[in-house]
């Protein structure tokens, strides 16, 4: 009896599908927000996501090395300190602008390991797009809000080198499941703290269920993945779709209108997203440890 092959989906689109799946479930997170508060929100996020892994891919943890699981410790707490500082900078600023700011650590990231002159001019290009994208003129910007989204930022490029690393050590699937619960320990205690017992509501898990979903569960497998075919530098740059996804969500869900710089910064983004797809075909690709 034969045994059916796994879909695989191909690593460009699998980046875009998760980030149009994570800025679904940050719409839903925003609705979330009033009642239960950014670090509830996040910490629900992140431990229905980790039981949700767990329950569909069931990873065997006996076979887990010792390297395996320090590398997957590492990668937990980056994604988990990702998610929970981004929630609380975006319950203080804007969604698009949120998103802009924490581009600049993978931006940074795609920067230090370019090595083609072409490739400079897609970080160009993006850059150009996320200062247009932001809303530097506007009085009144939440400080706070502003720098935990350039911290959010620093651990996404954190999240993005671990995941590349874990992702050549064991399968993308145990490998997220894995690192969610590592980040389940690190934003579950946060929330207690925050008060969820005493806010949280039953029928509030299926919006949980559903955030958990789009915003961890999907995106991060797809991303896991696409991180064994793609170099980090090319994932990274990729992202800028982020911003531009971000504000079209906020048009959709939460009825927040562009101006004319801002739509053509989403045009640069996705100039600078389209030349990196072009230049990823060129690419070698890294080939997962056996």
């Amino acid at each position: 009896m034969e045994t059916k092959k796994r879909i695989e989906i191909p690593p460009v689109p699998a980046v875009l599908l998760s980030i149009i799946s994570v800025q679904g479930g940050a719409a839903i997170a925003k609705g979330i927000f009033p009642l239960l508060g950014a670090i509830s929100t996040s910490s629900l996020r992140i431990g229905l996501s980790a039981v949700i892994l767990l329950l569909v891919n069931r990873p065997n943890l006996r076979s887990i090395t010792k390297a395996q699981w320090k590398a997957a410790a590492l990668y937990g707490i980056a994604l988990g300190s990702m998610n929970i500082i981004f929630y609380m900078a975006i319950s203080r600023i804007p969604l698009a602008l949120g998103v802009a700011l924490e581009f600049v650590g993978p931006l940074v990231l795609a920067l230090t390991k370019s090595k083609q002159k072409i490739d400079f001019l897609w970080v160009i290009l993006a850059a150009a797009g996320i200062a247009l994208i932001a809303p530097w003129s506007n009085n009144g910007l939440n400080i706070v809000g502003m720098l935990l989204a350039l911290l959010a930022g620093g651990f996404w490029a954190a999240y993005i080198v671990l995941g590349g690393r874990i992702s050549k050590m064991m399968d993308g699937r145990t490998a997220v499941t894995i690192g969610m619960i590592f980040a389940s320990a690190i934003v579950v205690p946060a929330a207690i703290g925050d008060g969820i017992i005493t806010h949280l509501k039953p029928w509030m898990l299926l919006s949980g269920v559903a955030l958990a979903l789009l915003s961890s569960a999907i995106p991060f497998t797809l991303e896991i993945n696409a991180l064994r075919k793609i170099p980090a530098k090319t994932f990274s740059i990729l992202m800028s779709l982020e911003p531009a996804v971000a504000a079209l969500s906020g048009l959709i869900f939460l009825h927040e209108y562009l101006s004319f710089y801002e739509w053509l910064a989403i045009a640069l983004i996705i100039i600078a997203s389209a030349g990196t797809t072009l230049s990823a075909k060129k690419a070698p690709q890294v080939a997962p440890e056996s």
